[in-house]
C-alpha cells in the first residue's frame, strides 16, 4: 500500500509518457481501485505516435490511423487532459497549462497540483534561421506531416504532368531532404520508392525525370548503423539516382530555390527538414536543473538530480549510461525511451510504497533502418545486414514494439494486403482544407498553401 494519497502528473503522451502511465496502471492497480493514487496525463494530442512507422505511412504502406495509439483507450485508469503545460513550479508542486477550452472560456491558463511529477515532453524539431525555411519547408515528426508530405509529393507529380512550363516542371519534380539521420533517410527512401512506382501511371513522367537530393552536414549518414553500413547506404541511394551531398548545409530556400553551402542551387517546391531535434521548450520554463544542452539532469534511477518527487526519461532527460564509461549518457532514441519508461514506472511505484529503487541499465543492441520496399540496413548485436534481410528485420522489430495487440494485428494485416495488391497512389490533399469547396460555393476564395500544395 502507498503511504498516503498521491497525485501523479505525467507531462507528455509520447513513448515515455504513455509507457510510464501503462506501467503505473499495472503496478498500482489495487491503489487506483481504492482511490489512493490518481494519475493525470497532459498531452497536446489524444494519441501517441509510433514514429518509426511514419515513413511507411507516408509511402502508403500503413494507414495513418494505425500509426497512432489512442491514449484514452489504453490508459483507461488515467485522467487524460488534452493541452500543453506552459510552466512548472516544482517548489510549489504546481503546473500551469492551457487546454482546448482555455481560449473559449477566456479565463486564462489553469493550474494543476501534483505530488509526483514525470516530465516526458519529448523533443521538437531543431531549426536554424535559414531564409525561407519557415515559409516553405516541412518537418517529419508527426503523422500529419507524414501524410501531408505524401499528398504534396503526388500533387507535385500532378503539377509536373500538366504544366507546359519546363521551369515549373523541374521545380515540382525536385525534392530536397535536409538531414541524414533516421528520419531523413527513411523518409527519402520510402517516398522515392513510392514516387517511382506512382510514375508508371503518368503518361508523360518517368522516374528519371525526378531529382531527389539528400543534404547532410557531417561526413556520413545513419551513424547509428556504423560507418561501413553508412557508406553502403550512400552507395545504394546513389544507385537509385539519389544525390547524397555530405559535408553540405542548406543556406537558403527562399523563393523556392534551395541554395547549398557547396554553391549548388535547386529550384524546388519541396524541402523536408529533418536536421535533428532539441529539448522541448517547457523544460526551460521549470525550476528543475538542466544541463548545458537544455536537458534535465537525471540519475540512473531516473529521478531528476537534486529534486525530490521529480522524474524524467527519454529525449527530455540526460540519463547516465551505467554500461559505458563515466560521463556517458544514454542516446535519446525510442529503444532507450521504452525501456526507461518501464523502470521509471516501477521506481515511482517503489517510492510510493517505500521500497528501494532500481537502476536503469541497458546496453544499446543496434539499429535497423528501411530504405524503401524490400531495402534496408541493420546493425544488431554486432552483425551487419543489408537488403531484404535488413528490411525484414526492420519490420519484425517494429511490429514487436508497436503498442497494443490491436495495432500489431492491424499493421500486420495491412502489410499482408499490401503484398497481395498494388500500392495506393491517391493524394488526399483536400483533407487539409475540408471547407474549401463549401467556401468556394458560398462565394469565398479557396485557401492557399504557402508550401505549394493545391
Amino acid at each position: 500500500m502507498v503511504k498516503e494519497r498521491a497525485r501523479i502528473l505525467i507531462v507528455g503522451g509520447g513513448y515515455v509518457g504513455m509507457y510510464t502511465a501503462l506501467r503505473l496502471q499495472r503496478q498500482l492497480k489495487p491503489e487506483l481501485k481504492r482511490g489512493e493514487v490518481e494519475i493525470t496525463v497532459v498531452s497536446p494530442d489524444p494519441y501517441m505516435t509510433y514514429q518509426p512507422f511514419l515513413p511507411e505511412a507516408a509511402a502508403g504502406s500503413i494507414s495513418p490511423r494505425h500509426v497512432v495509439v489512442p491514449l484514452r483507450r489504453v490508459l483507461d485508469r488515467c485522467r487524460i487532459v488534452i493541452g500543453e503545460v506552459r510552466s512548472i513550479d516544482h517548489a510549489k508542486r504546481t503546473a500551469t497549462l492551457t487546454t482546448l477550452a482555455t481560449e473559449e472560456e477566456g479565463a486564462g491558463a489553469e493550474q494543476i497540483a501534483y505530488d509526483e511529477l514525470v516530465l516526458a515532453p519529448g523533443s521538437v524539431s531543431r531549426t536554424l534561421p535559414i531564409p525561407g525555411l519557415a515559409d516553405y519547408a516541412i518537418g517529419f515528426k508527426t503523422v500529419e506531416e507524414a501524410i501531408g508530405l505524401r499528398n504534396h509529393v503526388i500533387e507535385q507529380m500532378d503539377i509536373a504532368s500538366s504544366t507546359r512550363d519546363p521551369a515549373i516542371r523541374d521545380a515540382a519534380l525536385t525534392f530536397v531532404f535536409v538531414g541524414g539521420g533516421y528520419a531523413g533517410v527513411e523518409a527519402l527512401g520510402e517516398l522515392e520508392d513510392m514516387a517511382r512506382y506512382t510514375a508508371r501511371y503518368y503518361h508523360n513522367l518517368k522516374p528519371e525525370d525526378m531529382k531527389w537530393i539528400l543534404v547532410e552536414a557531417s561526413d556520413r549518414i545513419l551513424p547509428e548503423v556504423g560507418e561501413e553500413m553508412g557508406r553502403y547506404t550512400v552507395s545504394q541511394l546513389r544507385r537509385r539516382n539519389i544525390e547524397v551531398r555530405l559535408e553540405t548545409r542548406l543556406n537558403s530556400c527562399a523563393d523556392r530555390v534551395a541554395v547549398l553551402s557547396d554553391g549548388a542551387r535547386f529550384p524546388t517546391r519541396t524541402v523536408v527538414w529533418t536536421a535533428g531535434v532539441k529539448p522541448h521548450p517547457v523544460l526551460a520554463a521549470t525550476d528543475l536543473p538542466l544541463n548545458e544542452r537544455g536537458r534535465l539532469k537525471s540519475t540512473p534511477q531516473l529521478t531528476v538530480d537534486g529534486a525530490s518527487h521529480a522524474w524524467a526519461a527519454g529525449d527530455a532527460a540526460a540519463v547516465p549510461d551505467v554500461t559505458a564509461e563515466p560521463g556517458k549518457e544514454t542516446a535519446p532514441n525510442a529503444q532507450h525511451a521504452v525501456r526507461q519508461a518501464k523502470v521509471l514506472g516501477d521506481n515511482l511505484a517503489h517510492t510510493l510504497r517505500g521500497e528501494p529503487l532500481e537502476t536503469y541499465s541497458h546496453k544499446y543492441v543496434g539499429s535497423v533502418a528501411s530504405l524503401g520496399l524490400h531495402k534496408g540496413v541493420a546493425y544488431v548485436y554486432g552483425r551487419k545486414l543489408r537488403g531484404y534481410p535488413a528490411w525484414f528485420m526492420h519490420r519484425v522489430y517494429h511490429l514487436s514494439r508497436v503498442p497494443t495487440f490491436n495495432r500489431k494485428a492491424r499493421v500486420l494485416a495491412e502489410w499482408t494486403l499490401a503484398g497481395l495488391f498494388k500500392r495506393e497512389i491517391v493524394s488526399l490533399g483536400s483533407l487539409e482544407h475540408p471547407r474549401a469547396e463549401f467556401e468556394l460555393a458560398a462565394g469565398g476564395k479557396p485557401p492557399t498553401d504557402p508550401k505549394g500544395s493545391s
